[in-house]
């Protein structure tokens, strides 16, 4: 399926702001920018929204857009490139590709604790499935995942040898936009050991999460298990409301 237009957009500026084509670090306003792309005011609305939101560009009241300095020094902070908060779009790495192996899928009850934090009853079916990421063929993640059937009832293996949030937007036009995240470090176990290439006295970094839909709706629950060369976390904040 053809990419989202603001997507195309969002990519130009930020290849534009590297080369140096915006002087005084200062963006055109978005209704010039809009004329540029031939694109409406709602795609370049969405696509500067994003540029924002990753912290690659700040608004000033009354003085227009600005590039963010920071993202000059230290582009590898913000590589994302998606509109949602899938895998596959947030670890983009330079001159690395990455690989997906399907490890499991089932369609399973939900057990207990997932149907909590996915506002399912425990009669409700979820599909429970595992998966191996891989690095220019290096494995650095395994994800264990759980999503309700009734939001992706047309989800199959196939699916999830990409990213899965990508197949939704483009599927179904939900966007996953929200995470609760929490992240610790651990010693690592046998499986840890076998598919990551670790040793038993290496550790192993802990990322669990709850992804939301644009409209609140709980998506997935995950368990993500990395490797600790890859265990870094970056963050942007923004306390305006």
């Amino acid at each position: 399926m053809a990419d989202f237009v603001y997507r195309t957009v969002m990519r130009d500026i930020k290849q534009n702001i590297l080369d140096n084509k915006y002087e005084g670090m200062r963006l055109p306003d978005e209704r010039s920018l809009a004329e540029h792309y031939q694109v409406s005011r709602s795609s370049m609305k969405r696509a500067m929204e994003l540029l924002s939101q990753q912290g690659i560009v700040f608004k000033k009241r009354g003085s227009g857009t600005f590039i963010n300095p920071l993202y000059l020094k230290n582009q590898s902070l913000f590589r994302y490139e998606g509109s949602n908060l899938g895998l596959t779009d947030s670890l983009k790495v330079p001159g690395k590709k990455q690989g997906i192996k399907l490890l499991s899928f089932s369609v399973i009850k939900t057990p207990k604790g997932i149907a909590q934090d996915l506002f399912l009853k425990e009669n409700d079916f979820v599909y429970q499935f595992k998966r191996l990421r891989f690095l220019d063929k290096q494995p650095f993640l395994i994800e264990t995942g759980y999503v309700p059937i009734k939001i992706v009832p047309e989800l199959k293996p196939e699916h999830l040898k990409k990213s899965l949030f990508n197949y939704l937007e483009d599927s179904q036009n939900k966007v996953v936009t929200k995470a609760f995240l929490n992240i610790t470090v651990e010693p690592s176990n046998a499986e840890d050991q076998t598919r990551l290439n670790l040793k038993e006295s290496e550790p192993v970094g802990v990322m669990e999460g709850i992804f939301f839909l644009d409209d609140g709706t709980p998506f997935e629950v995950s368990t993500m298990r990395i490797h600790y060369q890859y265990m870094r976390f970056n963050t942007f904040v923004n306390l305006n409301k």
